[in-house]
């Protein structure tokens, strides 16, 4: 199990590759949208906002949400650090459960091209 100062590195280097990124990736990373990321071993939330391309704000709080985030990701503290690194194939995490995303049907669209 990955601890809380592990799954904040992994966001923030997840903040950095949103914003390398160019072209259509870039368009729609970047909104401008509250954040957060629910880990269940750890009981812990990651809120934060993703704005021009970056996750910012990053706040931890224990246990679930407080409020209802516009992206929402539920996942165990592993499994962040190996999407972020690469381990983890996103498409696959999220077919077989072991990632949830949840969003509006207008920012799905445009988080598509992330994923």
């Amino acid at each position: 199990m990955a601890n809380p100062e592990e799954c904040r590195a992994a966001l923030e280097q997840l903040s950095r590759n949103l914003a390398k990124a160019e072209g259509n990736v870039r368009s729609a990373a970047a909104m401008d949208r509250s954040f957060s990321c629910r880990l269940t071993d750890l009981d812990l939330t990651f809120t934060g906002v993703l704005r021009e391309g970056r996750i910012q704000q990053v706040a931890q709080h224990p246990g679930p949400p407080t409020a209802k985030a516009d992206i929402r990701l539920t996942m165990t503290s592993d499994d962040l650090v190996a999407l972020v690194g690469g381990g983890l194939n996103f498409a696959a995490a999220w077919a077989t459960g072991r990632v949830k995303l949840e969003a509006g049907l207008r920012d799905l669209l445009r988080l598509r091209t992330l994923l």
